[in-house]
């Protein structure tokens, strides 16, 4: 582009851009390269924030199997047993696994939920949650063998709500716990009786369950980058 030039006197002078060579298609340029380079960079982090499916639907269908038939021969085909799902997909899994005890061996095993809201230990510092229903069987869990279903199992402290919840509404002859995932990092002396699958996860990872039942798709997912608080998961 040429510069322009005035007439001062006869004297002919050059004005030189006052933006240092730069015309405004240069500037606009510029700008367009750095949204560009931003827009990458949040792809990158939405990447990092999805990561990585480790269980997809078959599989997973294929885990609730195996913990429904590792059940069936602990507990002498689920004779006096009773499922208690955890809020959220505590219940559904606690329904599957009741689902696939009748197709294999033709028991019906009696199914409830179990919310720990009021007995959770971070209560005080994570303010005002909604209480959840606690629904049992019309015959209860006194003198049952009581299996707790979760999700995910981290620090152990959801499953001790849950055994300080359960202690307040009936006496069970035995307490076992089912999880879908163990992931490690235990800050309790808690083990789980069925383990769909170990998965060993940094703290810095997060392992997410999403469930057909609330979610609308079977897969349990690693995500890095973001801390979890609630369904899918927080601190358990």
């Amino acid at each position: 582009m040429a510069r322009p030039q005035v007439d001062h006197g006869g004297v002919r002078v050059e004005r030189r851009p006052t933006n240092g060579g730069k015309t405004g298609e240069g500037k606009v340029g510029e700008s367009r390269a750095g949204e560009s380079r931003a827009g990458e960079s949040r792809a990158g982090e939405s990447r990092a924030i999805e990561g990585k499916v480790i269980i997809d639907a078959p599989n997973l269908a294929r885990i609730v199997d195996r913990m429904a038939h590792q059940i069936l021969e602990k507990t002498s085909g689920a004779r006096d047993t009773v499922l208690l799902g955890i809020p959220t997909r505590g219940v559904p899994l606690a329904r599957r696994l009741a689902d696939r005890i009748r197709a294999f061996e033709g028991v019906s095993v009696p199914l409830g939920t179990l919310d720990i809201t009021l007995y959770r230990d971070d209560l005080r510092l994570r303010g005002a949650r909604a209480v959840g229903r606690t629904e049992l069987p019309p015959a209860g869990i006194d003198d049952t063998r009581v299996i707790l279903v979760d999700d995910v199992l981290f620090s152990g402290r959801t499953i001790r709500a849950a055994l300080n919840a359960i202690a307040d509404l009936g006496r069970p002859r035995q307490v076992q716990l089912a999880v879908l995932v163990d992931r490690g990092h235990r800050e309790l002396p808690i083990r789980a009786d069925y383990v769909g699958k170990n998965l060993p996860t940094a703290l810095s990872e997060n392992v997410r369950v999403r469930l057909v039942e609330i979610d609308g798709v079977d897969e349990v997912r690693i995500e890095a980058g973001r801390s979890l608080d609630g369904p899918g998961k927080g601190d358990r």
